[in-house]
């Protein structure tokens, strides 16, 4: 029988800048907390894996903190008092690269071009409609949700970063969440001066588009040009938040959730169908097989655990069982009952 797909053999993690930790960590402090304790809190039960050699983190280790945070904390709106009380410091390329922007529009094409130098997990673009700008943070993670408390805390310290390159001009218009409403919202009224909407579809600034053309003060064309080329030489090195394999982070993330079509993927990567279709093709890649290679790693992982096999079918995005029955023969050479027989107790 074949052994698992050579492409789940070859995914990477992801990983994202040490940046937001650093800012964390500041902040914790100035809310007058010990920032080593409430991550010895976090972790005390948990086995950490070494961090990459390049000093990066693992994308997937973040929501052990903000899933914790609030209860040791003791504050319920600890991601809210987190943005409140960051600094929207530069410390990294994509940080300069939008001081170093011609305008506001300038500064966010950047920021989408190299979003992956922060984070393999950000899905964040661009929509422009009418009068308003929506700027989308959404961040993924697998086996999760939108994480309330991180975002939260992204959107205050996104809004005071695109204040400080419009001088203090840029004003919101709405605050979109994934997540449900909690259960206070004062906070939230106070701290974005407006009431977001809760259970949307993205995470979503929204923003007067007039202020996509407001000059820079600190505008600098040739250092953009410079810092742009050194970005793009940081990204090129980043082999886990590569394409591919961010392509297939998102099909972990949707399979069995929500629709896996070309279509869908390239909208989340903010891109056309033609254009990822392309994208992989360069690569010697589609997303069939890339599709399968998932489904084949979450088959076989799902009855490791014991599910039954309607789940199992679900969770690799089958409606029905025997098109699932049909697929993992292809696979495997063998049914999913026959396998299961092969395991042995969960």
């Amino acid at each position: 029988m074949p052994a698992s797909s050579p492409d789940r053999l070859d995914a990477l993690p992801l990983t994202h800048s040490a940046t937001l930790r650093r800012l964390l960590y500041e902040a914790l402090s100035d809310l007058g907390l010990d920032p080593g304790q409430v991550y010895l809190g976090i972790n005390q039960h948990r086995r950490l894996r070494p961090p990459p050699a390049d000093g990066r983190l693992h994308h997937d280790d973040a929501p052990q903190f903000w899933l914790a945070a609030d209860a040791l904390c003791g504050d319920p709106d600890i991601g809210l008092h987190l943005g409140e009380a960051m600094k929207p410091r530069l410390l990294d390329v994509v940080g300069y690269l939008l001081l170093a922007s011609r305008d506001l529009e300038e500064a966010l094409v950047s920021f989408l071009r190299f979003q992956h130098i922060l984070s393999g997990g950000f899905v964040a673009q661009m929509r422009v409609e009418g009068d308003h700008a929506r700027l989308v943070i959404d961040l993924n993670y697998l086996g999760y949700s939108s994480l309330r408390q991180q975002m939260e805390c992204l959107a205050l310290l996104f809004t005071k970063l695109l204040g400080s390159i419009t001088d203090g001009e840029f004003r919101l218009l709405g605050v979109e969440f994934r997540h449900p409403r909690p259960a206070r919202v004062s906070e939230h009224q106070r701290l974005f001066g407006l009431m977001p909407a809760f259970g949307c579809e993205h995470d979503v600034l929204v923003f007067p588009a007039a202020l996509l053309k407001r000059p820079s003060r600190t505008a600098n064309p040739d250092l953009h040009r410079l810092l742009w080329g050194h970005a793009e030489t940081q990204l090129a090195a980043l082999a886990g938040n590569d394409l591919l394999n961010r392509l297939r982070y998102l099909l972990e993330v949707r399979l069995g959730r929500a629709s896996c079509t070309l279509e869908a993927c390239a909208a989340e990567l903010g891109m056309s169908a033609g254009a990822l279709q392309r994208a992989l093709a360069e690569q010697g890649a589609n997303l069939r097989r890339l599709r399968e290679s998932v489904q084949r790693g979450r088959a076989m992982e799902l009855l490791r655990e014991g599910r039954t096999l309607r789940e199992v079918a679900r969770g690799c995005g089958f409606s029905e069982l025997s098109p699932f029955y049909r697929a993992f023969r292809r696979w495997y050479g063998a049914t999913p009952d026959h396998w299961r027989a092969r395991l042995g107790p969960a």
